[in-house]
């Protein structure tokens, strides 16, 4: 038996759906303090980090052997006072994960549903067509100095991971533009638009028209390079684009985005393609 704990973002509609259509059971849970994009129509378990340990009882109670965590979860808040009996054993190592960088306090979580019996999966194990195949998604292509600001945003990420810091960056001509830090990819984006043009984000997201092209402003250039850091938690924290990521790309004036084949999550890669070839965007999924 298979527990779903849904976030915030596209995927943990997808996977829902995909659940629904292939008729596998499954229970839905939700942390009480997160919000989420999808639209449930269905029973959802609740439960807070303070109650962690009846959480996993009650999962195996239920028979559940797998657990997938999709979507964006912040870091909880935590209140001592609601702490229950069967957590209280976990305490110790819960404050160590607080203290951690993101990458090892989520193993440290894991490593709770594991000792109980359950194995945690990655989104990508329901549904592996999230993973595109290596190659570009469209017809445009990276030249060869796209090429390199790849190669050089790569060195970036892995340089980046030492701090756990971000899992993306944009480079230009080998120079790096920005880095994403805990805001997300969205923010580091934004940050450069405004710098660049002094422009807001369009209200709407999918309705390009106010990045630089739709404002007849010259494409300044760069690429967003995604990958996961060296040695990610790529169970419950794989790095992931869609849609609105091109989109914010498109109006930042970028030329294209790169993502680490395997490693990055392509959310409505049709979708994706289609605006990325409507915009002059080279989009690669670099093996």
């Amino acid at each position: 038996m298979l527990a779903l704990v849904t976030g915030e973002g596209e995927l943990p509609e997808l996977l829902i759906k995909h659940l629904s259509d292939t008729r596998t059971p499954y229970h839905l849970c939700q942390m009480e303090w997160q919000e989420i994009d999808a639209r449930i129509d269905q029973p959802v378990h609740r439960f807070r980090i303070e109650t962690l340990g009846s959480f996993i009882a009650w999962l195996k109670d239920k028979g559940v052997d797998r657990i997938c965590f999709a979507g964006r979860v912040d870091r909880p808040p935590l209140d001592p006072s609601k702490i229950d009996a069967l957590t209280m054993p976990l305490v110790p190592r819960m404050m160590q994960a607080l203290q951690l960088g993101d990458d090892a306090a989520l193993r440290l979580v894991l490593g709770f549903f594991e000792e109980a019996g359950i194995t945690p999966i990655g989104a990508h194990e329901l549904r592996a067509d999230v993973l595109p195949p290596v190659g570009f998604l469209g017809s445009h292509r990276p030249s060869k100095e796209h090429e390199a600001d790849a190669d050089r945003g790569v060195e970036i990420i892995g340089a980046m991971a030492a701090a756990d810091v971000g899992q993306a960056c944009i480079v230009h001509k080998r120079q790096p533009l920005a880095i994403e830090a805990q805001p997300g990819t969205d923010f580091m984006m934004q940050s450069l638009l405004r710098e660049r043009t002094g422009l807001p984000w369009a209200k709407n997201p999918l309705g390009i028209g106010k990045g630089p092209r739709a404002q007849g402003l010259p494409a300044k250039g760069g690429v967003l390079i995604k990958a996961a850091k060296p040695g990610q938690e790529l169970r419950i924290d794989m790095p992931t684009i869609g849609p609105d990521t091109v989109v914010r790309a498109v109006q930042t004036g970028l030329d294209g985005i790169v993502v680490e084949a395997g490693r990055v999550i392509v959310l409505q890669a049709d979708l994706c393609t289609q605006l990325a070839e409507d915009n002059g965007l080279f989009l690669w999924v670099r093996g």
